[in-house]
């Protein structure tokens, strides 16, 4: 998709369709509202009427449709130049930056498959208290182009939909024709990486293997400059990577730790460490998941592939820190090969493991990721991503990420970043409590405890073992990674089907904000 800022108004601009945001009506409203006069000039009256007859609402949601996500309301113009379309932005005291991103995939999703080509959205109309033109622009272009993708690369047939889109200023805006752009070119970057990430994710576990995840970071260095290295499993043995080493056992497809380095667009800016889980298809091992839902398991690689868009997105965009990824890649099955419940693995750090669960296999995984980057990089900061724990999804449900730190200063801008991309995160207590429970008696920590309480702050405390003093964040994104067709109703419309590429968004966000900072 392509995504233009143009002077002309959204009316005037030659599009199949036109787009214009109407807050809710509240029940004692009875003027025709002023804001939506050019609308009713352009249809010669005809939104007016559909004004008084309560087809007009402006609701953020309509129950009807769940799927597409806001109210829409279509006009066919007289003049035939297109439709014209309204889309809901809610109440108007709820108004924020997140509302014109779902407004925008709603109208984008409304229109596919009926032959609307090109869309013009109306700036002005999208703008309002708390949330500028060019913050109006940003979610904007989000919203589009996120909403506008679905994963159908084995599908043999589609529906076509929404290709150009342009952001039209008309004479209110014109003046802030050069800030729109700049914020337009740089969202666009970055939500086409989401686009990217989630293609990725999305993959087979018969097609993303550990090694795939390799070949897709080597070709991200060749195209964005970044250094990769990739340690096979006879450099895992040298390097006594026995976590990933273990994990990998049981597959016929060999673990790779992997790693990429973007050098900064500051000479002194910080450096900041970001590891990924990247299980390519968990079954549990030895520890077997039930079969129900095991297909969802190729999205266990959610992280490490968020991962790879960071350092994507850090490179188109140039952000300020030296990023340092790491993913940590395996695939988890049972064979005769497979590691075992009561196994006792060595990680690259030389912090001992007592494997009690094979199921709690992406700790063990990044144990040697993050002892990895932070012996070898010496970070400023580490921020880790992974579908670690069910217990995440129970505390926090499919749309919010749990986040774990001790370090305020990061847990305060990465806060900041979720509120500015829509990426919800919730910030979650660790205590020694949480670090007593994760004690072994035969190694240094356990990956599973004999209690079921606290399952995603214990598996946070058993990786806070391998950080040692640098400032860290988990984010525990098992709920958010990707949705099901039973979720995806309760998610924003620019969430799709599957992989939804969580975190490239908020952690370039961060890296981007706090460097200003």
């Amino acid at each position: 998709m392509k995504v233009l800022v143009d002077r002309r108004d959204g009316l005037t601009a030659l599009a199949d369709a036109s787009a214009s945001a109407v807050f809710e009506r509240s029940e004692k409203s009875e003027g025709f509202p002023h804001s939506l006069e050019a609308e009713d000039r352009a249809t010669k009256g005809l939104v007016r009427a559909a004004w008084e007859r309560r087809e007009v609402r402006g609701r953020k949601a309509d129950p009807a449709n769940p799927h597409v996500g806001a109210e829409l309301t279509v006009v066919h113009r007289p003049d035939g130049r297109g439709r014209l379309v309204l889309v809901g932005l809610g109440p108007r005291e709820q108004f924020q930056a997140e509302s014109v991103r779902r407004a925008a995939a709603s109208v984008v999703k409304g229109l596919k498959g009926r032959g609307a080509r090109t869309l013009a959205f109306r700036l002005s109309s999208f703008v309002g208290d708390g949330v500028s033109a060019e913050a109006a622009a940003r979610a904007l272009t989000d919203g589009a182009v996120l909403g506008a993708y679905e994963f159908s690369k084995y599908q043999t047939k589609t529906e076509g939909g929404v290709e150009e889109v342009t952001i039209a200023l008309g004479e209110e805006l014109a003046r802030e024709e050069a800030g729109v752009k700049k914020a337009v070119a740089e969202e666009y970057d970055l939500a086409e990486t989401v686009v990217w990430t989630r293609e990725v994710a999305n993959l087979p576990a018969d097609t993303a293997t550990p090694e795939r995840l390799a070949e897709e970071a080597r070709a991200l260095g060749k195209e964005f400059g970044l250094k990769v290295t990739v340690f096979d499993e006879k450099k895992l043995a040298e390097m006594r990577c026995g976590g990933i080493l273990a994990v990998g056992m049981g597959s016929v497809h060999p673990p790779r730790l992997i790693v990429l380095e973007y050098p900064g667009g500051s000479k002194r800016g910080r450096t900041v460490a970001i590891v990924g889980k990247g299980i390519t298809f968990d079954s549990g091992g030895i520890s077997l998941k039930p079969g129900l839902a095991m297909s969802n398991m190729k999205f266990d690689k959610s992280g490490a592939v968020a991962v790879l868009g960071i350092l994507r997105a850090a490179a188109t965009l140039k952000v300020p820190p030296r990023v340092v990824g790491v993913l940590c890649c395996a695939e988890n099955l049972p064979s005769g090969t497979a590691y075992r419940p009561g196994d006792v693995v060595r990680t690259y750090n030389g912090k001992t493991i007592e494997v009690l669960n094979t199921d709690a296999e992406g700790r063990v995984v990044l144990a040697d990721g993050l002892g990895y980057a932070v012996a070898h990089y010496r970070p400023d900061e580490v921020i880790d991503l992974a579908t670690l724990t069910g217990a995440e999804v129970v505390a926090l449900g499919d749309d919010t990420a749990g986040l774990v730190t001790t370090d305020n200063a990061l847990a305060q801008g990465l806060l900041a970043a979720s509120a500015a991309t829509g990426e919800p995160l919730w910030r979650m207590p660790l205590s020694d409590y949480h670090r007593e429970l994760v004690k072994s008696e035969v190694a240094d920590v356990r990956n599973s405890i004999e209690i079921t309480v606290a399952g995603m702050l214990t598996a946070a405390a058993f990786l806070e073992t391998f950080v040692g003093s640098t400032p860290w964040a988990h984010l525990d994104i098992a709920g958010p990674a990707y949705t099901t067709k039973e979720t995806r109703k309760y998610q924003p419309p620019y969430q799709n089907l599957g992989a939804v590429g969580f975190g490239v968004r908020l952690v370039t966000r961060y890296l981007i904000d706090s460097a200003r900072s």
